[in-house]
């Protein structure tokens, strides 16, 4: 059978990609450095001017860009509309205030050294004063800064920096030579571009506002994981699309359909079910950013490349770190802040090429500022993990506070939401405090939404999903679903993954509270067992016992049953029961001796229970 070539190509190429990908990551990470600088490495020895394994770094690029598409959405899921709205004077102005500082730093620095015109500088400053959204938001993440005040600030920066890529792009024709013909064509052009940008989003807020919520809960509805992936992606790249197609960055529109989620019911599943995709094609995307890196232009220019990128990074962090210093609460969030926005912009790689089509940057401009922006992009990882580690050696700069994660004071996991789990979260929401509840049946959550609760859909037994919902930064994760074997694989899986967090249980039985206990979980309680115990001492007392004596007994009942419950931990589950023989399932037994025979009523009766004495002798 004959191989097509094509295909053994498409193969090969995806397995050198993954390999260098797997090859990369733990070398940097044995060195301490970042695994986006393993990425850019990489993708710089296998690109076209290192081994040539790829010639067409745009044909990685192309795919891969689906990565910050991706990572945009889910950083929308993590803000709510009306954080946006209160997040509005970050944006538009620290956001134009960085750009506009920057661009006019870094221009003005490109003309005094004579390295480009007038016209160049300002393409270069523009395309250089943007940072890298991508290598600045995965270091957040990386170390849990993103819901940090100086996190939100530099994520506001960054957002206006997207939001401002289409009106540069309309702008820059204008600093061609001999630029200026016919402004009315171009005026109606641009009133019919925001018209259709208007028109773009508000589909966008629609969709989000009113169709998402109804599509996914009948998605749900079936049961079928795959098919909530597949909406998952389609929410993404369809709103990425509309974006596109009407001049927006594709990132802007994930962002919006992620803002426009952040409150539904499904956010946690959506985000478990992007983040594999989004951690791949990022990874493919830091690789083939590294393959645009011209060696033979670095190595024509490596003194003048590196001293400027090392100029442009101390700019970019100078003038970052004097916006920040004088409202940052914390000591040193400044200098973090100004660390991780010194990366030139994924966009720098749009606005050179333009400039250089456009005649305002010749050939060897562009390429030569292509590379420098290609190796801010290398140094600023480096950047941040220097001044990170910078800050942790310096005395009383590495104490974070609390309160610096917001709901953190009280917050609570809590897996399943029936009649058990609501009851659980009545009590908790009764002294207010901040409660996650997530739950794989679509019913459920309609009916939380009834008594004013907020429950999300996800399955509890996927540590992915687990992740999305905050696992890792609650204080006690509650287990009230009624399935015991799940509840068991829970209790397991957040037991090794996430140890800071105490793990209550709801039990289905003597057993199943048995095997918790071997998972070593902080609290388990069978789900019948308080409720059946006041239920027999009532009983008492409506039988005529005086309540003094009906709680001894339940006392009494409750001292023997826990006394038999560490002795079977102890020896196990036939530990007690000397009557049964090994390997018999544990049946239910009396605690107490019975003082009377069984007496059977029928005759279909009798013959269970003499069945039962003889084969218990």
């Amino acid at each position: 059978m004959n191989q097509h070539p094509d295909e053994f190509g498409v193969l090969s190429l995806g397995v050198v990609l993954l390999a260098a990908a797997v090859f990369s990551v733990p070398i940097a990470r044995r060195i301490r450095l970042s695994a986006i600088v393993a990425y850019l490495a990489a993708g710089v020895l296998i690109g076209p001017w290192g081994l040539g394994v790829f010639r067409a770094p745009e044909t990685i690029l192309t795919v891969a860009s689906l990565g910050v598409v991706m990572l945009l959405f889910l950083i929308g899921l993590e803000l709510k509309l009306s954080r946006l709205l209160a997040m509005r004077r970050d944006i538009f102005g620290l956001g134009m205030a960085q750009l506009a500082l920057t661009t006019a730093a870094v221009g003005g620095l490109a003309y005094a050294t004579g390295l480009v015109g007038w016209r160049g500088a300002i393409v270069a400053g523009i395309a250089l004063a943007m940072s890298a959204t991508t290598i600045a938001l995965k270091i957040l993440e990386d170390r849990g800064h993103m819901q940090q005040t100086y996190g939100q600030r530099a994520f506001a920066i960054l957002l206006f920096q997207d939001m401002s890529v289409v009106p540069l792009l309309a702008l820059l024709p204008l600093l061609a030579p001999g630029a200026g013909g016919d402004n009315h064509g171009s005026s109606v052009d641009t009133l019919v571009s925001v018209a259709a940008i208007g028109a773009a989003i508000a589909a966008v807020v629609v969709a989000g506002r009113y169709l998402l919520n109804p599509f996914f809960r009948l998605l749900a509805e079936t049961g079928a994981r795959e098919v909530m992936t597949c909406a998952a992606l389609l929410v993404v790249l369809g709103a990425a699309l509309l974006m596109d197609a009407v001049g927006m960055s594709t990132a802007l529109g994930a962002f919006l359909a992620g803002v426009l989620l952040a409150e539904s019911n499904y956010r946690h599943e959506l985000e478990a079910d992007i983040e594999p995709f989004r951690g791949l094609l990022l990874a493919l995307f830091f690789m083939g950013i590294g393959m645009t890196i011209d060696l033979a232009v670095v190595a024509g220019h490596a003194l003048l490349i590196v001293a400027a990128a090392a100029a442009i990074t101390l700019i970019k962090a100078a003038i970052v770190w004097l916006m920040f210093r004088t409202s940052c609460t914390q000591e040193g969030d400044a200098l973090r802040a100004g660390s991780v926005l010194t990366a030139a912009g994924e966009f720098a790689f749009v606005l050179l090429p333009l400039g250089a089509s456009l005649g305002v940057l010749s050939t060897s401009q562009g390429s030569l500022l292509a590379a420098i922006a290609a190796i801010t992009m290398l140094m600023g990882p480096l950047v941040a993990e220097g001044t990170e580690a910078l800050l942790r050696r310096m005395p009383g700069r590495n104490v974070r506070e609390a309160d610096d994660f917001e709901g953190a004071h009280g917050s609570v996991l809590l897996i399943g939401f029936g009649r058990f789990g609501q009851l659980v979260a009545q009590c908790l929401l009764a002294e207010d405090v901040d409660v996650t509840a997530i739950d794989v049946d679509a019913r459920m959550i309609q009916n939380a939404g009834r008594f004013g609760f907020k429950v999300y859909y996800g399955d509890g037994t996927r540590l992915d999903v687990l992740r999305a919902a905050g696992a890792a930064k609650s204080r006690l994760i509650a287990i009230c679903i009624d399935d015991s074997i799940a509840a068991t694989m829970i209790a397991a899986l957040a037991r090794i993954e996430f140890p800071g967090a105490k793990l209550f249980v709801r039990a289905y039985d003597r057993t199943h509270t048995l095997e918790l206990i071997a998972k070593g979980v902080d609290f388990e309680l069978r789900e019948t067992y308080e409720s059946a115990l006041t239920f027999g001492r009532k009983s008492l007392e409506a039988l005529g016992l005086d309540v003094e004596r009906s709680s001894a007994v339940e006392a009494d009942v409750r001292s023997r049953d826990l006394a038999r419950l560490a002795l079977q931990q102890a020896e196990g589950l036939m530990a007690g029961v000397e009557m049964l023989r090994p390997g018999r399932p544990v049946e239910p037994e009396p605690l107490s001796l019975p003082e009377r025979q069984a007496v059977p009523l029928n005759p279909e009766a009798e013959d269970i229970i003499r069945h039962e004495t003889e084969f218990s002798s």
